[in-house]
């Protein structure tokens, strides 16, 4: 019997669309090999399988570690990596799907790698099907939505989105490729010792910003300067009041005004009042629903693209990854809210709401012709959800509600106050008319600060007029999502990629610490390509491929063309690299040794005050211990005994109790958790207290 093969990105979204197709009904299920897929009776019998993600991969045609590689080809994944071999279960079972099959669907994700990683198995697994197979487009996982994707189905795949992934995939495997080979046989051939070094067209300049800052906080010399603040008591009440010059250069002036306002009343001046509406804010695109995760959980991109992808796979929110602002009135806004008021935290809100006459989001300015904003699909999460998923969801759900809200009504007081001729101000705020505040709840952290009544002319009296001496300080490092932004703003990467693209420098051991530090190592990798090839670490370069990708994609450039210009621009960059090996070796090898010594060094020596508390591995034993480095030219022997399975890190931390260093331990299988070097510490005392009680 023949029937329709859909193809699908994951093994839940071809449930959904199974159950969906199958007129609510529960379809069959069946496995080949342990892969599991989906018969579907409609009016045609129609089987849908998964894939578990890309199938397929770009690899080099020859084997080998030597550099330039220019050749290539698309492989499956079991054949080029180590950890993918599961992967031809699942090749295997669409070939054998294929074989009875008359009509061909691709059903996933309709985004740039959904649409490479179904025209790669219509193609390779399927013998060539792309060329008739249709395409089946849809932004939610609600059975509505897919069955109406499936009654209007596109009659034939995106050929831009598939050009413009497959140029993706194959220009960065040939910068990286051949970078990442270039660095490690520069390491390899000086000192034979082997570290994967790796750089690419978005990580080269990502980690460029990321060294810049780092090194202007690292040369950074602070200059003083002085604050003066006013404590001033208004009808029984104390406030502080701000000088006009928020830093006072020298101190000279700084004693100048203290001596003016000491033992003084002021006047109040001025009264100024500022009321003005504030708007909703846009509904969510991937990068806002990153930053705003960000700034209220503390989640990295990348955990925040992994919650949002569950909650789209479970059918509760739509698809996450887009670049658009804008909801349109197809996706259904009062379904939605009838749909989401049956949760009732959400039902008072919601039917306010639904008072309105008329529902009209506020739209922001960026766009995505593949898919709407984020937004909740109005399905009632079930089952076990962990407080991520939860704290996503509500953020998205609350976001949905106040783009359909009011503005809000504020009013900003200022209060100057005149003495000696020297002016200080009292600052307030308040929120006169909530608007869409009271939809987005706690995520629109509100803090009033309500000043007296005054009149213009009142005496005001000064209880204290104070001068701190402070000192500059440097810009702060990047987090995670200043840095998610400052690649968007120059525009290298994607909205998929950025946050994979962070990742991948902490695992290279080029970045640390969640205000990311940049290590020795980063710093070299920096100073080696900015020296022997500057175009790799220039956002201009992946800005302009960045560019080519798009206008592939709008079909008016051809991945042919990208890629000649690719190679043109690797030859004298690898040619480079290649004639200066022997320097770059030396230098990557002189930044690990540094980088691996820094990792060991715990904290200052609380004994000697001059050495560093380090780990060391004992020569006779073989177990690793701290001690100071002044042990070695024989002027202090402190030291203290480690765990000896697990890994020892400095935790970065003091004990609370003691003032000594702590480190953090992490054996394999368990959390890790924080141990003070200080054996006389009082929290060990407490507990062996209680061990013996």
């Amino acid at each position: 019997m023949r029937y329709t093969l859909i193809i699908t990105e994951k093994p839940n979204a071809a449930k959904r669309i199974a159950q969906a197709l199958n007129n609510k009904r529960q379809p069959t299920r069946n496995q080949n090999n342990r892969v599991p897929y989906y018969t579907v009776n409609r009016d045609k019998q129609i089987v849908v399988a998964p894939a578990i993600g890309h199938l397929y991969t770009v690899a080099a045609r020859e084997k080998g570690r030597s550099y330039p590689v220019l050749s290539f080809q698309w492989q499956p994944r079991y054949l080029v990596e180590r950890n993918a071999r599961s992967t031809r279960q699942w090749i295997e079972n669409f070939t054998k799907l294929a074989q009875n099959a008359d009509t061909f669907v691709d059903a996933c994700d309709y985004d740039v790698e959904g649409s490479l990683i179904g025209y790669t198995i219509l193609k390779y697994a399927c013998d060539n099907k792309e060329t008739i197979a249709k395409r089946m487009k849809y932004s939610t996982l609600t059975s509505g939505e897919l069955e109406k994707a499936y009654e209007n189905l596109l009659p034939h795949l995106d050929l831009g989105l598939i050009e413009a992934g497959r140029a993706r995939h194959e220009v960065d495997w040939l910068f990286g490729i051949n970078l990442t080979r270039a660095l490690t046989t520069a390491l390899t051939s000086h000192d034979r010792q082997y570290k994967t070094l790796s750089t690419g067209r978005v990580q080269g300049p990502t980690l460029k910003f990321l060294a810049l800052r780092e090194k202007i906080i690292r040369t950074f010399v602070p200059t003083p300067y002085w604050t003066i603040k006013a404590t001033v008591d208004i009808n029984g009440q104390t406030f502080e009041a701000e000088y006009q010059k928020r830093k006072i250069e020298t101190k000279l002036e700084a004693d100048a005004v203290l001596r003016d306002c000491e033992r003084k009343d002021a006047t109040v001046e001025k009264i100024s009042i500022r009321r003005f509406q504030q708007d909703p804010p846009p509904p969510f695109d991937l990068a806002g629903l990153q930053n705003e995760a960000y700034d209220t959980f503390r989640y990295t991109p990348k955990q925040t693209l992994e919650t949002a992808q569950r909650l789209y796979m479970d059918a509760v929110i739509s698809y996450p990854r887009t670049s658009s602002q804008k909801l349109p009135p197809t996706i259904g806004y009062e379904t939605i809210l009838r749909r989401l008021r049956m949760i009732p935290e959400y039902r008072e809100l919601i039917d306010e709401l639904l008072t309105r006459s008329r529902l009209t989001p506020k739209q922001g300015s960026k766009e995505d012709s593949a898919h709407p904003a984020i937004y909740p699909t109005g399905e009632k999460p079930t089952g076990t959800r962990n407080n991520a998923e939860r704290r996503v969801f509500d953020l998205v759900v609350r976001r949905f509600m106040a783009v359909f809200a009011e503005p809000a009504v504020k009013e900003d007081i200022e209060i100057d106050l005149i003495i000696a001729s020297r002016h200080f101000y009292l600052r307030g705020k308040r929120v006169l008319k909530e608007g869409w505040l009271r939809f987005y709840g706690s995520y629109a952290r509100l803090k009033d600060i309500v000043l007296p009544a005054v009149t213009k002319g009142q005496l005001v009296h000064f209880k204290r007029v104070s001068l701190e001496k402070e000192f500059t300080k440097p810009p702060p490092r990047y987090n995670p999502r200043s840095l998610l932004n400052r690649m968007e703003q120059a525009r290298i990467g994607t909205e998929s990629t950025r946050a994979d693209i962070i990742q991948t420098l902490f695992d290279r051991e080029y970045v640390k610490n969640e205000g990311i530090g940049v290590t020795n190592l980063g710093l070299e990798i920096v100073e080696v390509l900015e020296k022997y090839c500057p175009a790799i670490v220039s956002t201009k370069l992946t800005r302009e491929m960045e560019e080519a990708m798009s206008r592939i994609r709008m079909k008016s450039e051809t991945r042919e063309n990208v890629l000649i210009q690719t190679v043109e621009t690797l030859k004298p960059i690898l040619r480079s690299l290649r004639e200066n090996e022997s320097e770059i070796g030396q230098l990557l090898s002189e930044a690990i040794r540094n980088s691996r010594l820094e990792e060991r060094i715990i904290a200052p020596c609380p004994t000697c005050k001059t050495g560093q508390l380090i780990i060391l591995r004992s020569r006779k034993t073989g177990k690793q211990f701290v001690g100071c480095t002044n042990y070695f030219n024989g002027s202090c022997n402190t030291s203290f005994p480690l765990p000896q399975r697990g890994s020892v890190r400095r935790s970065g931390r003091i004990c609370p109790a003691c003032g000594w260093p702590t480190i953090r331990v992490r054996a394999k299988g368990t959390r890790s958790w924080v141990i003070c070097l200080n054996p006389q510490c009082s929290l060990k005392a407490k507990k062996r207290e209680k061990v013996e009680m």
